[in-house]
C-alpha cells in the first residue's frame, strides 16, 4: 500500500544542480563492452542518421566523468537506455534491460555507483507513451492477430496490422504522430499501466536518482498520478521532469511532475543573445527561433516564471538545446560570444541549467539527426569553450541566493538588459549583446563581482558581447545607460 505521496515536495537537490544531457550512442565508446566486440559499428564521428550505431556505451560515460565535474556538472540525463534497435533508443522493446550495446545492467550499476560516489546523480530518460514494433507483448500480437491475450495493450482499429506498410497505407493500429514504428500503449489497460509502473520502480530501486518523461502530455494524468505515488513512495527526493515544451501548468499542480524541460527559457534566450544574427528557416512552433529584442525576452521569461509556484521554478530542467532541436551553435551561427550570453542568461534563472553534451567542445549541429553527432574524444575540437563553461557554472554557484529569489529585468537602449537582484537589491547584472557597440556602466558600481568580455572599468564602458555582476552603492539608484 502506497503511502499518501502525492503532494510530497520537489527534491531540494535540484535548485543547485547542473545538468549534462547524454545521447550514449554517440558520446563515448570505451571499447569495453564484450557484446560490440563481433559487431560491425559505424566508424566514430560517421554523420549521424536514423539508422546504424557508433557504440557509444556506459562505460564511456563513467570514462568521462573528470571532464564532465571539472566542467561542474553535478547531474547527467541520459536519453533511453532500454533495448531498442534505435541508436536513439526511443524505440523500447525491453524496459527492465539496459541495452547490450550499452554495456547491458552491470555497465548502468557502475555508472550509479560512480556517480553517487562523486556526490553526482542521474536521471534516465522515460518512454512510457509507446514502445518500438519489436516490443514483446505488441510482437506477441503481431504474431497471433486477434487471438493473443495481448491485443487490448494496444489500440487495434482494424486486422491484419500491418506494422511496416506501404505509403498510404493504414498500419492498423495507433501510433506516436502515425509512425508505425512506435506503437502506443493503451494505459486504460491496467497490466499495462502496471507494467510501466513496475519498470519505473525498478529502475529507481537500482538507484537512480529520477526519471525524465518523454511526450507525456499524450499519456492520461490519471496515470503520471499514480506513477508520482510510485517515485515518491521509493524516494522522496527523485526528481520527476516532463517534456512539457510549453505551458506545463496541468502536470504541475503537486500530483504530477516537479518540474518540465523550459525550453521557452532556452528559445528566448537564443533569439535575444544572437540579435540580426540569429540563423533562420527553422520552423517548430514550440520552439520558435524568431529574433527578438529586450522587452521580447523579459515578456517571456515573466510570463513563463509567472505560471508556476516559486518552489517548481526551482524544479525546472532549463536548456538551450537538445537532441529534439538544433544545437545552440547552429542556431547562433558559430558565435561562442553569442552562446556565452545566452548560457548567462539560462544560469541566472531558477531551476537546473542543462548543457547538451558537446556544447563545450563546440559541436554545432543542426536539426535532427545532425544534433546527434559523435563527440571529438581524440583530434582537435571544433572551439574549445570549457574555460566558459566552467566559469558560467561557477558564477551560477556564487549567486545561489540572488537566482533562487530572481531578479528584476530592464531594457537597456537597443541591445543591453539590466538585471537587479530581489534578494539583493545592490547585486545586479548587466549584459551587452551589441556586436559593435559599447554599452555605459552606472557610475556607482561599487564592486565588479564577474566579468565575462571587454569591461573598462575606468571608463565604466561594457564592450560588445560582454556581461559583468557588480555590487552597487546602498541606497543609490543605477541611472539609465547609454550605447556608445
Amino acid at each position: 500500500m502506497l503511502r499518501d505521496v502525492s503532494t510530497a515536495s520537489t527534491p531540494a537537490w535540484v535548485t543547485e544542480a547542473v545538468v549534462y544531457q547524454v545521447f550514449p550512442d554517440r558520446f563515448r565508446r570505451s571499447g569495453r563492452v564484450k557484446a560490440q566486440s563481433s559487431l560491425v559499428l559505424q566508424p566514430w564521428g560517421t554523420s549521424p542518421q536514423q539508422q546504424g550505431f557508433q557504440g557509444g556505451d556506459l562505460h564511456g560515460v563513467i570514462d568521462a566523468l573528470d571532464h564532465l565535474q571539472e566542467l561542474g556538472v553535478t547531474c547527467l540525463y541520459l536519453t533511453p537506455v532500454f533495448s531498442s534497435a534505435a541508436n536513439h533508443r526511443y524505440h523500447a522493446y525491453d524496459y527492465f534491460q539496459v541495452d547490450p550495446l550499452l554495456g547491458g545492467d552491470a555497465a548502468l550499476d557502475a555508472l550509479i555507483r560512480a556517480l553517487h560516489g562523486r556526490g553526482m546523480r542521474l536521471i534516465l530518460d522515460g518512454v512510457f507513451n509507446h514502445c518500438g514494433r519489436g516490443f514483446w507483448a505488441f510482437h506477441h500480437l503481431l504474431e497471433n492477430g486477434p487471438s493473443s491475450p495481448y491485443r487490448d495493450w494496444f489500440t487495434v482499429h482494424q486486422w491484419p496490422l500491418i506494422p511496416y506498410p506501404r505509403k498510404g497505407q493504414s498500419c492498423g493500429y495507433s501510433c506516436w504522430w502515425n509512425d508505425p514504428a512506435l506503437p502506443k500503449f493503451n494505459h486504460a489497460n491496467p497490466a499495462v499501466r502496471d507494467h510501466l509502473l513496475t519498470a519505473g520502480r525498478h529502475w529507481l530501486e537500482r538507484g537512480i536518482d529520477g526519471w525524465r518523461l518523454d511526450v507525456p502530455d499524450e499519456v492520461p494524468h490519471a496515470f503520471w498520478v499514480d506513477f508520482r505515488r510510485m517515485v515518491k513512495d521509493v524516494n522522496p527526493n527523485a526528481w520527476i521532469v516532463g517534456e512539457i515544451w510549453g505551458d506545463a501548468r496541468p502536470w504541475l499542480q503537486g500530483d504530477q511532475f516537479d518540474g518540465v524541460m523550459n525550453y521557452r527559457l532556452g528559445w528566448s534566450s537564443l533569439c535575444w543573445a544572437a540579435g540580426a544574427r540569429l540563423r533562420p528557416g527553422y520552423r517548430n512552433p514550440m520552439y520558435p527561433l524568431n529574433r527578438l529584442d529586450g522587452e521580447g525576452w523579459i515578456a517571456c521569461v515573466n510570463q513563463t516564471l509567472g505560471w508556476y509556484s516559486p518552489e517548481v521554478n526551482r524544479s525546472q530542467l532549463n536548456l538551450l538545446d537538445s537532441h529534439d532541436v538544433p544545437r545552440a551553435l547552429h542556431t547562433l551561427r558559430g558565435d561562442a560570444k553569442a552562446l556565452r550570453l545566452a548560457l548567462l542568461l539560462l544560469c541566472l534563472q531558477p531551476g537546473a541549467p542543462c548543457l547538451y553534451y558537446g556544447t563545450e567542445v563546440g559541436l554545432s549541429g543542426g536539426p535532427e539527426p545532425a544534433c546527434r553527432e559523435a563527440y571529438p574524444w581524440s583530434g582537435p575540437v571544433p572551439e574549445d569553450l570549457r574555460q566558459m563553461v566552467k566559469d558560467l557554472f561557477g558564477l551560477r554557484q556564487s549567486l545561489a541566493g540572488p537566482i533562487a529569489d530572481g531578479w528584476t529585468w530592464c531594457v537597456q537602449g537597443e541591445d543591453g538588459l539590466l538585471g537587479r537582484s530581489r534578494r539583493s537589491p545592490t547585486v545586479s547584472v548587466l549584459i551587452n549583446r551589441s556586436r559593435r557597440r559599447r554599452l555605459t556602466c552606472p557610475k556607482n558600481v561599487a564592486n565588479v563581482l564577474w566579468g565575462a568580455g571587454a569591461i573598462d572599468v575606468g571608463d565604466q564602458a561594457l564592450g560588445p558581447q560582454s556581461a559583468v555582476v557588480f555590487s552597487s552603492v546602498p541606497g543609490e539608484e543605477i541611472e539609465a545607460l547609454v550605447e556608445t
